[in-house]
């Protein structure tokens, strides 16, 4: 395979260049790397190795200025922009930074390009000066002062740059500008050293002056990369920065151009592939590196260029096992690091909440990996017990101060930095995540083996939060918690945790840009869709499309020829090439393959195997859970036996045997959230607690309507009462919560009305028992054990002289819910039969301890249903059927018996399994 950088060192070897005396000046420090290895494989003997350095730092060392990095200067720009406006009108930072941004751009592109600064802003000015219509008068105040900010432009650019020069630092545009005013005496202090560019392709007007004025010079040699093919045709953007510069350069008129190559034509394996959304792409670049691999034993001549960065970690975790050496140019985005999560989870707390805190932000901050174990003392989990306390508790909001409470202040130091400190200055702020990141480092250190690459996120991010201290205690513009997240964020964002690797050997992972100047035999290119490989359209700038045409500033147009150069360049020379593309839309991007990829199909030069793929998705069986009853498991079922079985855990089995078994037998119980708003069942506890209070006093006692009219001047205070001991220090005093609140004292004040307007029509009602707990043994002699039945009935009374068997319910039950056809489908129909179920278990049970007389009647009181009144449980004939029996009698009971015995031998039989039940 054929190598650009080699050919070039050859070429200059040939013409008995002494490369030692050069300086190599590159698109890119990476470059460099690999120039610095081909020198080895040029030479056969031992030299001095020449000066290499990327044009970046070759501009920076003519224009003899440092280079200010992107946050530095949006701070300086603040000052000169603070100082050129009135304090009345003056734009917080947090505004400032926002629209700062691309006008710093343009500053750079204004620069780069060498553009006369005021032609332009003067232009800019006057067209917004028409497009607000300056002869329009009165003019508001909003168009004055926009006017106004357009006609200082040229002022704002003018006094950041003298600032920036007096300091000698710039942005990159103004080192371009400043490096081509020095370039004279660049030249005359330097007339024999001999430059070599190699790779570039589109240049600013910047950089070409100072090419061309070397090269005019007989001071530099330039190398391009371009194929004949993309040069012949006028029509194809790969070559539309080189044909621009072969024709327009003075030098080339007289001088050769290096080098239009002939390696696009020669023949080339390439597969497209469509795959379905990103993560599928990185599941093939896996299986394709797997395939790789396996057919030549090494990958050491193959690249995975990234179209799409955030692609980056999905890859990596898709690399096959069998890839010993690798070497990634980009570096992994610290805004991935686990570390930025509790960062963001602190910000976004104290940013938008004030003191008191909403208890999931407390229980993310305090469980979250780096701040759990600074929880710990003396073996003592101190956020557990938090945790523990909001939950049984019911606390939807918490303050420092109550948590300090609740760890009965083990934790103080923790909590203030996390919680307490944030109110303050921005300097305090800014100290607590630098205390919390020591914090974290002195437990890490504790076992600094385990913990590596940990204390490496927490040294980039008190490197990050140290820079934003600096530029804080510098500037002072940090006026607000929210500004400071807004420049977190900035940086959060362009900082990387570069890898460790060998960069001359094995699989390299790249970026598009990182490609440059590089050669690979075999190439897998990700992400070539339309809007990401090209970018296309966005005009993220204040200067229109005309101005950047008039005053030859790059439009898309141009973006897209660079994407498209770096494109077709890493396939001129390449022998197997994978191109990869989203068939899914994800939110903006994907979807349409790439221009490209329809460009090479067009040109029908090599022989595309286009493929659509699709991830393998295995068939789940869904067959339902079986568990087999074993020796072991029988023991737990006659312990449940011994202790008794209750209607809610009969009817469970019967809903789903699967859940009777976690919860009888593995003791899985339910965990209990936060109540935010008042749950159904805490609802239905406090009215059943407020009328236990109210009832249990005049047991064995005939109603009167006057102690019922007590009860109900004490159903507020009951009712607060019990909602205080179940809901704990849950508010109950706005929003749903007080409509729920309301809504339990609305149910009791219905129910005993009910009961008032019962008596009012000449009934009699005795209470017999109030919340009568009752546990009873049954005889089942296929059994060899005692079995026992529990439970607790709400309400046993006497209405006209018969014995009623009473079940609250808070939720709405009708009649046909407590109305039985067939007895066999008590025990097989949960949906249909559960309450009935249940009153006649109690019934059952009260007649085995001799509780109560036959006959009787059992139902259900539903407040949500009060008008109804007493549901009785009645057996019909057939469903249509209007004749129904409501007493319960002692057939009544053998019936169910019957059902009941066959019920629990079921569940004790070792023979049939507890099998799963489709819920539906």
């Amino acid at each position: 395979m054929t190598n650009f950088i080699y050919d070039v060192l050859l070429d200059l070897q040939k013409s008995d260049t002494n490369l030692s005396q050069l300086t190599f000046v590159l698109p890119s420090k990476r470059a460099g790397v690999f120039l610095r290895h081909q020198l080895s494989k040029v030479n056969n003997r031992t030299i001095f190795a020449p000066k290499i350095i990327s044009i970046e730092a070759f501009v920076e060392e003519l224009a003899q200025i440092k280079t200010i990095s992107n946050t530095e200067l949006l701070f300086e720009f603040y000052s000169i922009y603070s100082n050129l406006t009135n304090p009345g009108s003056t734009d917080n930072f947090d505004t400032f930074s926002k629209w700062a941004q691309i006008l710093l751009q343009d500053f750079n592109e204004i620069d780069r390009y060498l553009i006369p600064q005021k032609q332009i802003f003067d232009y800019l000015s006057a067209i917004q000066d028409i497009n607000h219509w300056s002869v329009a008068e009165p003019k508001t105040e909003f168009v004055a002062n926009y006017l106004i900010f357009w006609n200082k432009l040229h002022q704002y650019y003018d006094a950041l740059k003298d600032h920036l020069l007096n300091q000698k630092k710039g942005y990159q545009g103004l080192i371009y500008r400043e490096a081509v005013e020095n370039l004279g005496s660049y030249i005359h202090n330097n007339p024999e050293k001999q430059h070599v560019f190699l790779g570039f392709n589109a240049l600013n007007t910047a950089e070409e002056t100072i090419i061309q004025e070397l090269l005019q010079h007989g001071l530099a040699k330039i190398y391009w990369d371009i194929d004949a093919h993309f040069m012949k045709n006028s029509e194809h953007d790969a070559a539309l920065f080189t044909r621009h510069h072969k024709v327009h350069w003075p030098y080339f008129k007289s001088h050769p151009f290096h080098w239009i190559t002939d390696n696009y034509l020669k023949k080339k394996h390439i597969s497209v592939y469509g795959i379905p959304k990103n993560i599928g792409q990185a599941k093939c670049i896996g299986s394709i590196l797997k395939n790789i691999k396996q057919d030549t034993g090494t990958l050491q001549k193959t690249a995975v260029v990234l179209g799409d960065e955030n692609l980056l970690i999905p890859v990596l975790n898709s690399l096959p096992q069998q890839i010993d050496a690798l070497n990634i140019t980009m570096g992994f985005p610290l805004k991935s690091i686990p570390l930025a999560s509790l960062f963001e989870e602190l910000f976004t707390l104290h940013k938008h909440t004030k003191n008191p805190f909403y208890f999931k932000d407390v229980i993310n901050i305090v469980s979250h990996q780096f701040v759990r174990p600074l929880f710990i003392i003396n073996d003592i989990d101190y956020a557990a017990l938090i945790i523990e306390t909001i939950e049984r508790n019911n606390l939807i909001y918490l303050t420092s101060e109550r948590l300090k409470e609740i760890a009965q202040t083990h934790t103080n130091t923790i909590i203030d930095v996390l919680f307490s400190n944030w109110k303050g200055s921005i300097s305090n702020v800014l100290q607590n995540c630098t205390q919390l990141i020591l914090l974290i480092k002195k437990y890490l250190s504790l076992k600094k083996a385990s913990n590596v690459l940990a204390l490496e996120y927490l040294f980039r991010f008190n490197e990050l939060f140290n820079e934003i201290t600096l530029l804080n205690i510098r500037y002072k513009h940090i006026k607000n918690l929210t500004t400071l997240y807004t420049i977190y964020k900035e940086l959060l964002s362009s900082e990387t945790l570069d890898f460790q690797g060998e960069p001359l050997q094995g699989l390299q992972i790249m970026g598009m840009l990182e490609s440059r100047v590089l050669d690979f035999e075999t190439v897998i290119i990700s992400s070539v869709n339309e809007g990401v490989l090209p970018s296309g359209k966005s005009n993220n700038s204040f200067i229109p499309f005309d101005v950047k045409i008039e005053n030859n500033l790059p439009t898309y147009k141009e973006k897209d020829a660079v994407y498209t150069y770096h494109f077709y360049r890493l396939l001129q020379r390449a022998k197997n090439v994978y191109i990869l593309y989203n068939t899914e839309a994800d939110v903006l991007t994907g979807g349409e393959k790439s221009r490209f990829i329809r460009q090479l199909e067009l040109e029908n030069i090599h022989d595309l195997h286009h493929q659509i793929i699709t991830p393998q998705v295995p068939i789940i069986d869904n067959a339902p859970n079986i568990i087999y009853k074993t020796n072991g498991l029988h023991l737990e079922l006659k312990e449940v036996a011994s202790k008794g079985f209750s209607p809610s855990s009969l009817t469970n089995y019967i809903r789903n045997p699967i859940g009777f078994y976690y919860q009888k037998i593995l003791k899985i119980k339910e965990h209990d959230d936060v109540e935010e708003t008042v749950a159904a069942n805490t609802l239905g506890t406090v009215v059943h607690n407020t009328l236990e209070d109210f009832y249990k006093p005049i047991i064995d006692s005939y109603l009167s309507i006057d102690a019922i009219k007590n009860m109900k001047l004490q159903i507020d205070k009951r009712v607060t009462y019990h909602f205080k001991a179940i809901y704990k220090e849950g508010d109950i005093t706005k929003g749903k919560n007080l409509i729920i609140f309301e809504i339990a004292k609305r149910y009791i004040s219905n129910f005993l009305d009910s009961e008032i307007a019962s008596l009012h029509a000449g009934n009699t009602i005795k209470i017999i028992g109030i919340e009568l707990e009752n546990t009873v043994a049954i005889d089942i002699p296929e059994l060899d054990y005692t079995v026992k039945l529990t439970g607790k009935i709400d309400r046993v009374d006497e209405f006209n002289g018969v014995t009623r068997i009473i079940d609250y319910k808070s939720g709405r039950v009708n009649q046909g819910d407590v109305e039985l056809v067939h007895w066999e489908d008590i025990t097989t129909d949960y949906k249909k039969h559960s309450k009935s179920f249940q009153v006649l278990m109690y019934a059952y049970m009260m007649s085995l301890s001799n509780d109560i007389k036959l006959p009787v009647e059992a139902g259900i009181i539903s407040f949500k249903n009060l008008n109804s009144g007493f549901l009785k449980f009645a057996k019909k004939e057939s469903p249509k059927s209007h004749k129904k029996e409501s007493l319960i009698t002692q057939d009544t009971l053998n019936r169910f018996t019957q059902e009941l015995k066959r019920l629990i031998m079921e569940i004790c039989n070792l023979n049939i399994p507890f099998e799963e039940k489709n819920i539906t």
